[in-house]
C-alpha cells in the first residue's frame, strides 16, 4: 500500500513539473524576448512567469482592435508628414512622433497609462518591438531636456516605422492599398488635432501639418492655438 502511495505522489510531481514546464514554454513563446527580461528585472522565474499572465489577463479584458483600412491609411498620411520633417527639424519631429505612437496605441484600444504600463500591455501581442518602444522613449525623455544627440534622433526614426509597422499590422495586410489616395476629412482632421494635443503635453506645443498627398508639407509652427 504503501508503494501504491509514494508512486502516485511521485507520477503526481512528474507530471506537476511537466505541466509547469509547459507553461513556462508557452509564456516564453509568447513573449520572445520580454520572458527573460522579466527573469531578470524580477530574479526569479515565478515571480516573472505570475506577472506575465497578469499582464495577459488584463489585456484580455481591454477592447483592443485592428484598424480598419481607413485608419490606417490615416495613419500612414501622418507619418509621412512626421519623417518630412526629420531632416529639418529632427528634434520638434521626434517629439511629434512621440504623440503619433500613443494615439495609435489609443485607437487600436490601449488605455492611456504611464509609459511603463503601456509597455507591458504592448509586451502581449508585440513583444519583439518593445526594445524599439523602450528605445524611442529614452530619445523622446532626452530630446524633451535637449540632451540628444542627433544620431539618436536619426536612429529613432528606424525605431518608430518598426513601431509603425507593428501597431498598424501591415504584414496582415500585404495585399492591401499603400498608396497615397487621401483619408476621410473628419477622420483626418480628429486625427491630426488628437496627435497635436499630446504633443503639446509633452513639449512646448510644436506643430507639424499634414496634407493631402501631393501638396508641399509645410514647416512647423508654435504660433497656432491648439484646437479644443
Amino acid at each position: 500500500m504503501t508503494t501504491v502511495v509514494v508512486a502516485v505522489l511521485v507520477l503526481g510531481a512528474i507530471g506537476w513539473l511537466v505541466s509547469a514546464r509547459q507553461r513556462s514554454e508557452t509564456l516564453r513563446r509568447r513573449f520572445g524576448p520580454e520572458y527573460e527580461r522579466a527573469v531578470n528585472q524580477f530574479g526569479d522565474r515565478r515571480r516573472a512567469e505570475s506577472e506575465l499572465r497578469r499582464r495577459q489577463e488584463r489585456v484580455a479584458a481591454l477592447q483592443i482592435h485592428s484598424l480598419n483600412a481607413e485608419e490606417r491609411n490615416e495613419y500612414r498620411q501622418q507619418w509621412r508628414a512626421v519623417q518630412a520633417h526629420f531632416a529639418d527639424d529632427p528634434k520638434r519631429a521626434v517629439t511629434y512622433a512621440d504623440a503619433l505612437v500613443e494615439h495609435l496605441m489609443k485607437s487600436r484600444g490601449y488605455p492611456v497609462s504611464e509609459f511603463g504600463q503601456r509597455a507591458a500591455d504592448l509586451s502581449v501581442h508585440h513583444p519583439h518591438v518593445l526594445d524599439d518602444y523602450r528605445a524611442v522613449h529614452e530619445i523622446a525623455l532626452r530630446n524633451r531636456q535637449r540632451t540628444a544627440t542627433i544620431e539618436e534622433l536619426r536612429q529613432s526614426t528606424m525605431y518608430y516605422r518598426a513601431l509603425f509597422d507593428e501597431l498598424l499590422e501591415l504584414r496582415a495586410h500585404p495585399t492591401e492599398q499603400t498608396g497615397d489616395a487621401a483619408p476621410a476629412t473628419a477622420l483626418r482632421t480628429y486625427g491630426e488635432r488628437e496627435v497635436r494635443r499630446i504633443a503639446a503635453r509633452n513639449a512646448d506645443g510644436p506643430e507639424i501639418h499634414t496634407k493631402r498627398p501631393g501638396d508641399r508639407v509645410t514647416g512647423i509652427r508654435d504660433d497656432q492655438e491648439l484646437g479644443p
